[in-house]
């Protein structure tokens, strides 16, 4: 955790009904200095997509070798890989070839288009790798319900995830592109 980085807390309740998966997670999030509001939702957002009592967030964006969440086994081995925003080829492979799985969250608007199409037929080759997509106007929504501290429910069936953070409320469906 950087020095000069912001602290926020999360109460996160995640309904998962297409995991069937139900629990309530207190969570310190370290924003970095150089870190969005979007991209500290959109890091909470893929916990809540990915829930569970080993999932954790790494040091981000201060160390290179790590993902931005990853869930370990009791024996240290990287079941899931997440990573946000548009990484390279290069950090795609490396990633699928050290966890079981590997999952990327790409939001924004043109930028990440113009990535997908640099990378979509290279990256086809990784079994283990899913890239999804949060469209702009979500991110945008969910950076707009940042707050130091955040109770937030997260419901999640058909894929439709609906957030809600103090009656602010989105629902949307990530874009699944691999």
């Amino acid at each position: 955790m950087a020095l000069s980085a912001t602290i926020c807390k999360a109460e996160l309740n995640v309904i998962d009904m297409d995991r069937h998966y139900y629990q309530q997670h207190s969570l310190t999030i370290a924003q970095h200095p150089s870190e969005t509001d979007e991209r500290v939702m959109v890091r909470l957002l893929a916990y809540a997509l990915n829930a569970s009592e080993l999932l954790s967030f790494t040091k981000g964006l201060s160390t290179d070798d790590e993902p931005d969440l990853w869930h370990k086994s009791l024996s240290n081995e990287i079941e899931l890989w997440i990573e946000l925003g548009l990484p390279s080829e290069k950090r795609l492979k490396k990633a699928c070839g050290r966890a079981q799985k590997v999952i990327v969250y790409s939001y924004g608007t043109g930028s990440a288009d113009q990535w997908w199409k640099q990378l979509e037929h290279s990256v086809a080759r990784f079994n283990n790798l899913s890239i999804q997509h949060i469209e702009s106007d979500v991110t945008t929504q969910l950076a707009s319900m940042m707050q130091r501290n955040l109770d937030i429910q997260v419901s999640i069936q058909d894929q439709e995830v609906t957030w809600d953070n103090n009656g602010h409320s989105v629902t949307f469906t990530p874009k699944i592109r691999l």
